[in-house]
């Protein structure tokens, strides 16, 4: 009798040792207040994020981060669950929110289990109160043939997200030119001037391709979509709709010929401002940025925003989303997946913080940093200007 009172104090003892280890473990996820490009990043679950390729959206208070959802091994390079979700107040520590679209069991479905869908982006509509997801979708055993834009909508920020349908944009539409745009710089119809003005004209009747992507919201309301195009030689900058799934057939061309991927767009002070990479498959390239006073253009390239040891390769990884940092002034993060195609869901998060120079743009590497960052550097720029 003793004996077993004591086995069962026993138990219960090492029982309430294990739930406060566990209770210590989950605590220390939640005190995260710095990051550390590319390290395990746990969720609040103690689970390696799972949202690659992905952006984050800024609603009512809360982070939401938005991306491709990986399984082990290379068969993670294709969707077999779908998006998943996560929240934060602070943007260090995150909460897993589930999947916010999930991919079908359908084989006849876009959105097939085994499907290619790559880069969501997640935006909300202030006039339909609707969640709308953007993602380029390469349909199932197609390989990259099918170049497709996809679009979901939602009531709920974190979904369940209801696929609406997957097509190329644009078809039968030509490029905007703003005013004074040279007559050269424009596509003859007829006789092509290039390669990107042959695989345009091509693909004209039946809508452009649309490959690596994202989602833009101007401060005037307007969204647009901004996708490599045309065997990824060009980027496209296409105006969507009022309610944002679908596209105006306005649009305009941007670095014609020259091979960008992994669009990221944001705005600064009046100014656009766009990060990407070049065309290497999996592996890392030389970022490259590019500028605008309109959203029309014209976009200037402006060369690689990294600097310092690893800048020619983007540090191990490629562009995928700017976040402003909401609250902080000139305050945007750099988000960049560092993948790893032999076993995807061990793919990499680099965040870094954008430093800028005037109108330049600057990323270096921190092996930590934090959003006091800005903070030093707002002081730093103040003391800077009073010594002028």
């Amino acid at each position: 009798m003793n004996l077993s009172k004591r086995t069962k104090r026993q138990s219960i003892f090492i029982l309430f040792t294990a739930g406060l280890l566990l209770g210590s473990i989950k605590s220390s996820y939640a005190q995260a207040n710095t990051f550390k490009p590319g390290a395990i990043w746990p969720d609040d679950k103690g689970t390696h994020i799972n949202a690659h390729g992905g952006g984050v959206l800024y609603q009512n208070g809360t982070y939401y981060w938005f991306g491709e959802h990986k399984i082990e091994g290379d068969a993670g390079n294709v969707a077999h669950v779908g998006v998943h979700a996560y929240s934060s107040k602070d943007l260090y520590n995150w909460k897993d929110e589930g999947i916010a679209l999930k991919v079908s069991d359908d084989k006849t479905s876009d959105i097939a289990k085994g499907c290619i869908l790559e880069r969501p982006k997640v935006v909300y509509n202030p006039k339909t109160k609707k969640y709308v997801m953007w993602f380029h979708l390469e349909l199932l055993g197609k390989g990259y043939e099918a170049a497709r834009t996809g679009v979901a909508v939602a009531d709920r920020v974190t979904g369940p997200f209801k696929f609406v349908r997957s097509y190329r944009p644009n078809a039968g539409y030509m490029p905007y030119y703003p005013a004074g745009t040279l007559q050269s710089a424009q596509i003859n119809k007829l006789n092509p001037a290039n390669r990107s003005d042959s695989i345009f004209m091509r693909d004209f009747p039946g809508g452009q391709m649309a490959r690596d992507m994202t989602i833009f919201v101007d401060d005037d309301g307007k969204a647009y979509h901004i996708f490599s195009s045309e065997e990824n030689n060009t980027l496209h900058l296409a105006e969507l709709s009022d309610d944002f799934t679908a596209h105006t057939g306005k649009f305009i061309r941007i670095y014609i010929g020259q091979q960008t991927e992994a669009p990221a767009l944001f705005k600064n002070n009046g100014k656009y401002y766009m990060i990407g990479s070049g065309c290497t498959g999996w592996a890392p390239n030389p970022a490259r940025w590019f500028s605008a006073n309109s959203i029309w253009g014209p976009w200037k390239f402006e060369g690689n925003p990294c600097v310092g040891a690893g800048a020619q390769k983007t540090f191990g990884g490629q562009s995928t989303h700017v976040l402003p940092v909401e609250g902080k002034k000139n305050a945007f993060i750099f988000m960049a997946d560092k993948w790893a195609p032999k076993n995807a869901i061990d793919g990499r998060h680099l965040w870094l913080p954008i430093t800028f120079k005037g109108n330049n743009i600057e990323i270096k590497w921190l092996d930590e940093w934090g959003l006091d960052y800005f903070d030093k550097q707002a002081a730093q720029n103040q003391s800077n200007d009073k010594s002028k």
